[in-house]
């Protein structure tokens, strides 16, 4: 009845729970399993997140679609997590990669609404107007920021610098001002009106390194000596002189950085005078515990000659030179020998003690064990050196004690050139002999004795030099002094001789370029002449032909392996036949080219089976018959073998 009525009875609404299972078995089970075994497994049949295709787009329609379906998402987003700034900072920054300005510029401001008191919301903002040179957006907008946002410094660091990379010094200086009006924290103390505000050590600092940014040398220099009126009793006084003196060193003005260590030395007490004297004590200290380290002693020179004493220079200039390299090996001398070329120049160019100068090169050619090895450019040096205060007779002394001592190349060729350019010409002829009885093989050497010859108008003395050179037995680069030969020869217009040198190198060499470049010669020497009949033409032509013909004879009969050579051969003279024109015959070349083939060959490897490669291979007329008897007698002559082999 009460069912009826709408009421449920108390059995209706109880709750029915399962039994509690009764487990038989209690004692642990044979194979546990762990945590980690089943999120592994979780993990394993986990299916493979979806990831969209790629979509590639081909028509301007498909592109309006896509850039209509990423607005619509993008616009569901901020509208849901409006809250979100890497929401409107992914928006922004798609609109912008689509080269759509006006859209990003609006999807910043609708993210501006929400979080303009986010400084990292202004200056992504800018940062997209100067990444893509809209300048005056980024200077309005950075004007927006400061005015909103004050006390960020970070906004004034940017809008300053954006102004100094744009060359607008005048426009950052105005900046500074706004800046300074809001009486900034530590961090800005660089313009006039805070160094006002904060008269310390470091305000001044930064305010005289961006004048000298700017290069504003002259502002900087009075930024400087006003901090040293002020600040010459402050507890930071120090940092200040050394910033000053190292200024100074900047602008090689070594004599007023000189000035400023002495005022600073004696205006500060040693106690506190810790800056001028540390990088002396770190230097000493570390030479000390290694003497062979020679960038540390170039270090402390450099400290030195920024003081300025000479004594001083000298003495660690001295001490540096006493650590010789314990091996005689040239590795080892070559940073230690600097250490020598600095200090000659110094006396050379600060010092202006040029007996001095000449007594460290002296020094130092003594110390070299030159009958292990030597080092030419102390030679040179010194030689040099010697030049400068036209002293020759003495420059002239060291060149030929070097060329005794120790002969280089570098020295042979320093000297000639130096005795070129004074015009001896017979001194330059003894040392070209000298160089040559040295190093008979220097090809170099050989072709520029004769371009000098060559230069006096001297062609007979060319001649015989060059018919020296490739008369030697051994030479580093005979194709080049062939070359030059033969190359000086036609520019002489002997044309005759020149065809006696390529047949003499012919009997040295049959290579391929020596081939070609002699039927060139003979194509180009048809050309040469002004005036000639078209009979002598004809006879030039054939000349280059007959040279042609000799060589596919040669590579045919004497070299039938080369047969790519041979290819490229054939290549030239139809190349020659097309480039003559009406008289060139370009049939009878190209009945000779070759074939090519694509073959394989089995190549035996140490560590596995053998493998085949692909080859080109060239067939050329008439040895097409004679290949394949060749193929059938190798053939017949295996199955005969193996027909033996068989039997036994």
């Amino acid at each position: 009845m009460a069912s009826s009525l709408g009421y449920l009875t108390r059995k209706e609404t109880e709750v029915k729970l399962p039994k509690a299972t009764w487990v038989k078995n209690k004692t642990p089970a044979p194979i546990q399993i762990t945590a980690e075994q089943i999120l592994r497994e979780a993990r394993e049949r986990q299916e493979s997140e979806f990831k969209l295709p790629k979509q590639k787009i081909s028509d301007p329609t498909e592109l309006a679609d896509y850039r209509l379906r990423k607005r619509k998402e993008y616009e569901s987003l901020v509208s849901r997590v409006s809250w979100n700034k890497s929401v409107w900072v992914k928006y922004a920054k798609w609109e912008e990669s689509q080269e759509d300005f006006k859209r990003a510029r609006s999807v910043w401001e609708r993210a501006l609404d929400h979080h303009c008191r986010d400084h990292t919301m202004w200056l992504k903002y800018a940062d997209m107007e100067m990444k893509n040179k809209f300048v005056n957006h980024a200077r309005n907008l950075w004007d927006r920021a400061v005015d909103l946002l004050p006390r960020v410094d970070q906004l004034w660091y940017k809008y300053i610098h954006m102004e100094e990379m744009l060359g607008n010094v005048a426009g950052a200086r105005q900046i500074f001002e706004r800046w300074m009006a809001w009486m900034p924290d530590q961090q800005g103390e660089i313009f006039e009106r805070f160094v006002e505000c904060h008269p310390r050590v470091g305000a001044w600092i930064r305010f005289a390194k961006f004048e000298m940014k700017n290069g504003e040398i002259g502002r900087a220099r009075d930024c400087y000596e006003r901090a040293a009126d002020k600040l010459s009793g402050d507890e930071e006084a120090e940092h200040l002189f050394v910033a000053f003196a190292e200024f100074e060193e900047k602008c090689k003005e070594i004599e007023r950085a000189r000035c400023i260590y002495k005022f600073a030395l004696d205006r500060i007490p040693k106690g506190r005078a810790e800056d001028l004297y540390r990088k002396r004590f770190q230097c000493e200290d570390e030479v000390r515990k290694n003497p062979l380290s020679y960038d540390t002693w170039f270090e402390y020179i450099r400290l030195e000659e920024s003081v300025g004493n000479k004594e001083g220079i000298r003495e660690v200039y001295e001490r540096a030179i006493v650590n010789v390299p314990p091996a005689e090996e040239k590795r080892y001398w070559q940073r230690y020998i600097y250490l020598w070329i600095n200090y000659a120049l110094y006396e050379e160019v600060q010092a202006q003690d040029m007996e001095r100068a000449r007594d460290v090169y002296r020094e130092c050619l003594k110390l070299i064990p030159h009958k292990k090895f030597s080092i030419a450019k102390i030679w040179l040096l010194a030689a040099q050196f010697e030049i400068r205060q036209l002293r020759i007779k003495e420059a002239r002394l060291l060149l030929g004690q070097a060329i005794g001592r120790a002969p280089k190349d570098k020295v042979f060729k320093k000297y000639i050139e130096i005795e070129l350019h004074l015009g001896n010409i017979d001194r330059c002829r003894k040392l070209y002999e000298k160089y040559l009885e040295w190093s008979p093989e220097n090809c170099y050497a050989w072709s520029k004795f004769a371009e000098l010859e060559r230069s006096l108008n001297e062609m007979e003395r060319a001649r015989a030099i060059f018919e020296l050179a490739i008369d030697q037995p051994s030479l580093d680069m005979p194709e080049l002094l062939w070359k030059a030969y033969i190359d000086f020869e036609i520019s002489e217009g002997e044309f005759e001789r020149t065809r006696a040198l390529f047949e003499r190198l012919l009997n040295r060499t049959k290579h391929l370029k020596v081939w070609i470049s002699f039927a060139k010669f003979e194509a180009s020497a048809m050309g040469s002449e002004v005036e000639q009949d078209i009979v002598q033409t004809k006879n030039y032509l054939q000349r280059a032909r007959d040279v042609f013909e000799r060589a596919v004879s040669y590579f045919r009969n004497s070299a039938p392996e080369l047969k790519e050579e041979r290819a490229m051969l054939m290549e030239e003279w139809l190349t020659m036949e097309s480039g003559f024109g009406e008289l060139g015959d370009i049939n009878l070349v190209r009945s000779k080219l070759p074939k090519k083939l694509k073959k394989r060959r089995k190549i035996d490897m140490e560590d596995g089976p053998s493998m085949y490669e692909e080859y080109i291979d060239y067939l050329f007329p008439g040895e097409t018959q004679s290949t394949n008897l060749k193929i059938l007698e190798a053939a017949y002559k295996w199955k005969k073998q193996r027909v033996a082999s068989e039997e036994d």
